[in-house]
């Protein structure tokens, strides 16, 4: 199955469990009065639903939000949502204030001095892979 079926199929789910009929005429009305930009017609809104079509990032974020699902969990499927998640987790146990201290002072640093402590790092984690001290 390709990314644009499975979208369509989270799509429709969304629907039905927001209590919605999945009737082109409903989205392309209930996206309309959401949406700011150029309104979507229901022939692109049929496109959404059969699954030929994915939404624009800022249209995905207004769906997502009148459907009350998370924008990447309705892109992308909650298998992406909790992987995100798991890796957040590890992410998040694995350091401690000082490391989060260390990681925020070379965000800040302007992008050349960055590099350098890049290339610091990459040739400590070298030596260190070698076994050699």
């Amino acid at each position: 199955m390709d990314e644009k079926t499975e979208f369509s199929q989270r799509l429709r789910k969304a629907i039905e469990d927001a209590g919605y009929s999945l009737r082109p005429t409903i989205l392309e009305r209930e996206f309309n009065t959401r949406y700011w930009g150029r309104s979507v017609t229901v022939q692109a809104v049929r496109r959404w639903l059969r699954g030929e079509a994915i939404p624009s990032q800022e249209k995905l974020q207004v769906l997502a939000e009148w459907l009350k699902i998370e924008p990447h969990t309705l892109r992308f499927g909650e298998q992406a949502t909790e992987s995100i998640r798991t890796k957040r987790k590890q992410w998040d146990e694995a350091l401690d204030y000082r490391e989060r201290e260390t990681i925020e002072a070379y965000l800040s640093l302007p992008l050349p001095q960055r590099k350098i402590v890049r290339e610091v790092i990459q040739a400590f984690t070298k030596v260190f892979a070698s076994g050699k001290p």
